[in-house]
């Protein structure tokens, strides 16, 4: 939007006040240029009465244009055009008759131009008016357009917003359900110190996901810290059946990415891997720079692929929670400027890679 070059108020915020400095400015401009012009040309001193009569009158008749517009913009096109052209013509006929009358009134008295003359003044002034015309449209339909524009980046913010409320809200429903049952369980069994312990840790990741923002970005060294919260929660149901490890390379950690991103993957890989298998499952999570990209890995040794596994079904149609939320956040943050590959065949463990360019809260500032 423009700017205001007498402050930093953007121009058009104030329609009506805008409206009055350019009509103001404008005919101003007008009969100083046709003063000027008539004394270098030395009609002499006098010529300024007639021209100030002429400005006067073009001022009145773009207020009284300038009135039946604003009504006529919100109606059809062929209605908006017709009747416009119609007053522009209406127009330009009063102010040539006016400003024609008003050059013979002073220059030569009793001599009124006809034909060929006035024709010419006629054409002129339909040219001034047709100008001011076209540029009052042209003012009011840019500022409907940025108002549409402005009202559908709104929505667009706010569609954004709602599906991010709703993709966190699908975060872990399970994983909170069955640590409640953990910690009733142990309260049954009066393990209360082991209770207060995984109480805590709840506690303290619940206070993450609530307090971050929807859709806000956090280091690489955050997101692995919080993920070890929440695996020790796990840790303390699945006890030694549970074995996660990391391999986070130091110029990594400093990589920005979406909130609570990895942990839906971890979720996954308890749910169709440490879950079903006695002896429980390995869990790995590393990340390392290739050029200017941060890629993030998850695997685990679960069983995989194969026919029957739920994980198999969901993976392939995307319509597991987990995968197809972190899949819709990654374009919800990068649009197509991500990789999420599934690394993965029968009975050999599951795997997901996640590519995403690498920024730091200083190239963030710097940008």
């Amino acid at each position: 939007m423009a700017l205001n070059p007498f402050g930093s108020q953007p121009f058009f915020d104030d329609k009506n006040r805008a409206f009055w400095i350019l009509q103001s400015v404008g005919w101003t401009g007008y009969f100083t240029l046709r003063a000027l012009g008539g004394i270098a040309n030395a009609m002499g001193l006098l010529y300024i009465i007639p021209t100030a009569l002429a400005t006067a009158t073009g001022y009145s008749l773009t207020l009284l244009m300038a009135s039946a517009y604003r009504r006529l913009i919100r109606q059809r096109p062929i209605v908006t055009w017709t009747v416009s052209i119609g007053i522009l013509i209406l127009a330009a006929a009063i102010f040539s008759t006016i400003e024609t009358w008003a050059h013979a009134t002073f220059y030569r008295p009793g001599s009124m131009p006809e034909g060929v003359q006035f024709f010419g003044a006629i054409l002129l002034d339909f040219a001034l008016l047709a100008a001011w015309s076209a540029l009052y449209y042209a003012i009011n339909f840019y500022l409907q357009l940025e108002r549409q524009s402005d009202q559908l980046s709104r929505l667009e913010s706010q569609a954004s917003t709602a599906q991010l409320a709703m993709l966190r809200y699908q975060l872990n429903p399970h994983f909170l359900f069955n640590t409640l049952n953990s910690i009733s369980t142990l309260v049954l069994l009066k393990q209360t110190e082991r209770a207060n312990v995984m109480l805590s840790r709840l506690s303290s990741f619940l206070r993450y996901t609530l307090v971050n923002d929807l859709g806000s970005e956090v280091t690489l060294a955050q997101e692995v810290e919080t993920l070890k919260l929440y695996l020790e929660i796990e840790k303390m149901r699945f006890e030694e059946r549970l074995r996660p490890s990391f391999e986070i390379e130091p110029a990594a950690t400093m990589g920005l990415l979406p909130s609570l991103l990895l942990q839906p993957l971890v979720e996954n890989s308890i749910k169709y891997a440490v879950t079903p298998k006695e002896e429980g499952a390995r869990i790995a999570v590393s990340a390392r720079l290739i050029g200017d990209r941060l890629q993030i890995t998850v695997t685990d040794d679960g069983p995989g692929l194969n026919e029957g596994n739920a994980r198999a079904t969901s993976t392939a149609e995307g319509t597991g929670v987990g995968l197809a939320n972190i899949r819709d956040r990654l374009a919800q943050a990068y649009g197509t400027d991500h990789r999420f590959d599934v690394q993965t065949s029968a009975g050999s463990g599951f795997g997901v890679v996640i590519e995403i360019p690498f920024r730091t809260t200083l190239t963030k500032e710097a940008a």
